[in-house]
């Protein structure tokens, strides 16, 4: 067992075993200022944490755990540019594409970096409004993908209304024939956006948005390499670049969100990193004790650690953020879905839970029985909107006052005298709740996610900015691609030799 698996079990065990049998409803009866302070608001973001299962000594720990892992300095690193990612020798400076909170020489130089790639990419807004563009194409897959078609989706109702924002990313060819079917090529431009510019879905589908275009002159890219580009056919003008200092799930804040830019414009785009700045400096001064990310990861930890709780649910009673979950398991599953120390050590406890989700109150409708009365307890984080950006008064009032009900049901639960129509309660959640749904807020929450999964990674003592575990089936896949096609090459694995002969027999 490592020493940070040993740090939080010597931490969090005595505490569990002491609230093993500890109800949340008779918790916050117990505590008649736990409502308020198990809150705490961050510009227009308010958390509570009051239907937790922890009480205030078992808080105090986690802020112990959190100080004995020495969660402020491991960020300040962070902010430095410290070589946080070891395994590939690199820091992690996606903070240093939205905020200025370090004067060592390497983040200030990934600062200016990233404003003159603000600039040429505002430049390439500008001309493209002036041009006949009606349709953009983002092409991209992961981080390419994820974070720039959730903002999309959420700012919607800041959008220009100059472009309608695409996203293709499957290399099934069905996702891009349905796509491409109903957009005109003479009006349509595409953005290809890959860090090395050889991700085999991305390439594959640039090619098909190459050739349905007629050529590359509506062609633009992301990426670090800028030959490959080129080589590709986009002009080395209408080339944004990546940098091996980002990973891709924590590139939206850069000319990955050209995409984001188009939609909402540079105004849009600058707000949203502002509230991305907003809690990064949150996240680097405050103490643990008052620091909202730090918090998350805490609870999140004592979850999975100290309760053995094995998902995560996030349920946003929003719409607009009905993305939200398929953007976090990336952001999450990815950076902490490891098992050994940078090291090669075994952990030695449990790391990433299964996060799932889906928006409210759709899913209330789906798998919420399972959340109230299933044998699995399933933490999870509630998000709600305040003041909407729609007229329907009747409808907000219906979506908050479900979302203020579901989470009071899955805490206290209800008895009665048929058992199958008995709740048991005890389902702990965390609610977050913005005053509003704009650019500034939205890149607020965004970071808290962020923040909180790399302090999730310094408590459990991984590296959050690698992904080893994608890369053995690419290569596979790529050693079948041959056989796939029709060739007679040798295939060692016999089931699936065998279910390469069933896909030759009845394929058309």
């Amino acid at each position: 067992m490592t020493a940070a698996a040993r740090r939080i079990e010597s931490t969090l065990a005595p505490h569990a075993r002491r609230l093993d049998s500890a109800r949340i409803a008779d918790l916050v009866a117990a505590d008649a200022g736990r409502p308020r302070d198990f809150a705490l608001r961050i510009g227009g973001l308010y958390a509570s944490f009051a239907r937790q299962r922890f009480d205030r000594d078992a808080r105090d720990a986690l802020v112990g755990l959190g100080e004995a892992a020495s969660l402020p300095q491991a960020f300040r690193a962070l902010f430095d540019g410290v070589t946080v990612n070891t395994s590939e020798n690199r820091p992690a400076l996606h903070v240093a594409l939205r905020s200025a909170l370090s004067e060592t020489a390497i983040a200030r130089d990934a600062n200016r970096q990233a404003a003159a790639a603000r600039a040429r990419m505002a430049e390439l807004v500008a001309q493209l409004q002036a041009s006949e563009v009606t349709d953009i194409v983002n092409v991209g897959i992961g981080g390419s993908d994820l974070g720039p078609r959730l903002v999309v989706d959420a700012l919607k109702d800041f959008g220009t209304g100059r472009y309608r924002v695409h996203f293709l990313t499957n290399v099934d060819g069905s996702d891009a024939q349905h796509l491409l079917a109903g957009l005109d090529p003479s009006k349509t431009a595409a953005i290809l956006v890959s860090k090395t510019f050889s991700t085999q879905e991305t390439l594959l589908n640039g090619a098909v948005v190459r050739d349905w275009l007629g050529g590359s002159e509506r062609l633009y890219a992301v990426s670090a390499n800028v030959p490959r580009a080129e080589a590709f056919g986009v002009a080395p003008e209408r080339v944004l670049p990546m940098w091996d200092w980002v990973g891709g799930r924590y590139s939206l804040w850069s000319a990955v969100g050209f995409s984001i830019a188009l939609a909402v414009g540079m105004d849009g785009f600058e707000a949203l990193l502002a509230g991305a700045a907003d809690m990064d400096a949150h996240a680097l001064h405050a103490p643990v004790a008052a620091n909202l990310p730090l918090l998350h990861a805490l609870t999140a930890v004592w979850n999975r650690n100290a309760l053995g709780l094995a998902t995560h649910a996030v349920l946003p009673y929003d719409e607009r953020l009905a993305l939200l979950p398929a953007y976090l398991q990336q952001l999450v599953m990815e950076s902490l879905g490891k098992s050994v120390t940078p090291d090669g050590q075994p952990v030695g406890i449990d790391t990433v839970p299964v996060l799932w989700g889906g928006p409210g109150t759709n899913s209330q409708h789906s798998f919420f029985q399972a959340l109230h009365q299933g044998t699995q307890t399933v933490p999870a984080d509630f998000i709600g909107v305040v003041t909407p950006a729609h007229p329907y008064a009747d409808n907000h009032a219906a979506l908050l006052s479900n979302l203020l009900a579901q989470t009071e049901a899955l805490a206290n639960g209800y008895s009665a005298d048929d058992p199958q129509k008995s709740y048991p309660g005890n389902r702990p959640s965390t609610l977050l709740l913005l005053d509003r749904l704009e650019p500034r807020s939205l890149g607020a929450l965004i970071a808290l996610y962020e923040h909180s999964v790399y302090a999730q990674s310094v408590l459990w003592g991984i590296n959050a900015f690698d992904q080893w575990g994608v890369e053995l089936g690419k290569r596979i896949a790529g050693e079948l691609l041959p056989a796939v096609q029709g060739n007679d090459v040798a295939v060692s694995d016999p089931v699936t030799r065998a279910l390469l002969e069933e896909i030759r027999a009845h394929r058309v």
